[in-house]
């Protein structure tokens, strides 16, 4: 903007100086300008008219060119402000730090008897929101009434996405059961509460009842099922979506490939790619961020490091995406590579890099690397390790068989350990065999954790292994009278662009007949190559030959199973797994990958494991 240069104002009527005032404030860009403008207002008087002063206040209150404390500095100065200015000064804070100033300034307001209009509640809403202000929302809410707005739209709807927001999702289905007219808006901040909340059937039922929904509808009910850790019916609205002729937007290809992430199915996230491609859609870090972890999640790392190559802004967060990548490909040494490129390309390593280089390093035995990090987190880079940290840590010196130094690293956390640390220490109890440790730890966890159904089952299996059936039937039945289930095992495999889903010992899918009779083939072959059944970890009071029916049926073989007869031969099979894989079963496919001459790509609960020629990429330490 040039030099302002105003014209005196003895050639001036005030009507005129009054309209340059106002264009003057139009264009303004900067606070300096706006200062200049403020000492010509001061001259003139203009200060004193209602308009030019609450454009002044306006542009000074702005969040993104203003400055709030000089917006403040200038309202205090007015005498009787106006309700546009006392909106004014409470929408700047609501979007500032210090929401908590827009109810004071509400309460001076109300002492000071300024009428309200339609646009003063919205934004008291606001800063509640911020604050996760439940007993001021429901006071603010009795104003809305009391004055007259409860019928007013644009109120009502922020009323709902406050009380959405903060989880009052009870207040919130009651006053959307009181409103005669919603809108779009209205629709939404219920489907957005509820998904909050975890209560996705009650989200689908609001979204299947509205009259008109649009992007934001689309986007939020996706976004929640990924949320809630059901990927299939996230993909499912997706191919509605398009089916609607709704354009995709940013939100609803981040989340669509969380879910493409989640399943494991390369062909749909290739697919949004070459859509994302095709629109010209720039690929920001967050999306670029989304893209690299799917495709490293679906077994394509050469995919993800062409889209890194690609990214012209590489921040942390884009790093740490490649290095947690090799580390959930148990390729610790090139994580560590991708980790020093990164502080030779001068970004800084966060929380989360660290997990993810700790992570890495932990499948892949890198004990001595692991410490040298670790102890650099704190003296290097000034932050202290997170229980996320301590965890990767305890996983990586259990995995190594340092099972006493793990114990000792829980005993000088600074934080109290929970059920993630006790249950990575169980884990190599139960690998390297330290029964007597292992009882105490279950004990523990138990305690810590005693709705979680793999706690038990942990626990009830060191006790087998010890000899010690009394017990493990004890601790299985202490399962049962606890109301406890265990987490069946899925496994999901996406043959032609579906993704085909499998339960342990499950007889539900329409080809089982098919299947069964294959897997009969498959361990008849097995045996000739000198394959048995691992039983030890099963704990059902069957029969060997029932015990050996059971194993044979777990999710992840009937996955193999359905992948070998309903694709070419050669085709690599792709698996992706809820659970970590059994013993029994990473033999198994061990074996198929040889006998029948295919490369099965597998992603268990932490990492992946690549099966070729009779071999793991894992080296069977996972």
């Amino acid at each position: 903007m040039a030099p302002i240069l105003f014209t005196p104002t003895s050639q001036l009527s005030s009507e005129s100086n009054a309209a340059q005032t106002l264009h003057l404030l139009q264009r303004c860009s900067n606070m300096e300008e706006l200062r200049q403008i403020h000492g010509q207002m001061l001259k003139t008087g203009l200060v004193l008219d209602a308009i030019p002063a609450s454009k002044l206040l306006a542009f000074c209150a702005s969040p993104n060119s203003g400055s709030l404390a000089y917006a403040r500095t200038v309202f205090d100065r007015i005498f009787r402000p106006n309700t546009f200015m006392w909106n004014t000064m409470i929408r700047g804070y609501s979007n500032s730090k210090e929401p908590e100033e827009a109810l004071l300034l509400y309460h001076h307001m109300l002492y000071h008897s300024v009428p309200h209009n339609a646009y003063t509640f919205p934004f008291l809403l606001k800063a509640c929101s911020s604050m996760s202000a439940s007993e001021e929302t429901q006071q603010i809410h009795a104003h809305i009434i009391k004055m007259g707005f409860g019928s007013e739209i644009y109120t009502t709807n922020s009323l709902l996405n406050v009380y959405s927001k903060s989880g009052d999702i009870k207040s919130a289905r009651l006053l959307f059961d009181q409103v005669d007219q919603r809108d779009t808006v209205s629709w939404n901040s219920m489907i957005d509460g509820y998904t909050k909340c975890g209560e996705i059937e009650m989200a689908y039922e609001i979204f299947n009842h509205m009259p008109e929904r649009n992007i934001i509808s689309w986007t939020s009910m996706i976004s929640g099922c990924v949320g809630a850790g059901k990927p299939k019916e996230a993909l499912n609205l997706f191919h509605r979506m398009q089916t609607a002729g709704i354009k995709l937007d940013n939100v609803a290809l981040v989340s669509t490939l969380q879910a493409c992430a989640d399943l494991g199915v390369l062909d749909q996230g290739k697919w949004i790619h070459a859509y994302i491609k095709k629109h010209e859609i720039e690929i920001d870090p967050i999306l670029g961020c989304v893209l690299i972890d799917m495709y490293a999640k679906c077994g394509d790392l050469k995919e993800a490091i062409k889209v890194f190559r690609k990214m012209e802004e590489k921040g942390v967060s884009v790093w740490t995406a490649m290095i947690s990548g090799y580390a959930i490909h148990g390729r610790g040494r090139e994580a560590l590579e991708w980790f020093m490129k990164m502080q030779t390309a001068g970004v800084e390593p966060n929380q989360m890099t660290f997990t993810g280089i700790l992570t890495a390093c932990s499948h892949a035995g890198l004990v001595h690397e692991a410490k040298l990090l670790f102890e650099s987190m704190e003296r290097t880079h000034g932050f202290k390790p997170s229980i996320e940290h301590y965890g990767c840590m305890v996983d990586l010196l259990g995995r190594a068989g340092l099972l006493k130094e793990a114990e000792e690293l829980i005993e000088k956390m600074p934080v109290k350990p929970n059920a993630a640390i006790w249950g990575a220490l169980l884990n190599a109890c139960h690998i390297h065999g330290n029964l007597e440790l292992g009882k105490q730890i279950g004990k523990i966890l138990i305690q810590v954790d005693p709705g979680h159904g793999g706690r038990y089952i942990h626990l009830a299996s060191i006790h087998a292994a010890a000899g010690e059936w009394n017990q493990a039937a004890r601790v299985r039945r202490q399962m049962k009278e606890q109301g406890v289930s265990k987490l069946p095992g899925c496994s999901v495999i996406s043959v032609n662009g579906t993704a085909h889903e499998f339960l342990a010992g499950d007889e539900s899918h329409p080809q089982i007949k098919e299947i069964d009779h294959m897997l009969e083939q498959i361990v008849e072959r097995l045996r000739e190559e000198g394959y048995k059944p691992k039983l030890g970890d099963l704990l059902l009071d069957l029969e060997d030959k029932d015990k050996e029916t059971a194993i044979h049926h777990h999710s992840e073989k009937l996955a193999v199973t359905f992948g070998l007869i309903s694709t070419k031969p050669g085709m690599t099979i792709r698996i992706v797994k809820n659970l970590r894989v059994c013993e029994d079963c990473h033999t198994v496919i061990k074996l198929i990958s040889k006998v029948y001459a295919r490369e099965i790509l597998m992603r268990d609960r932490t990492r992946f494991h690549l099966f070729k020629d009779g071999n793991c990429t894992c080296g069977d330490y996972w």
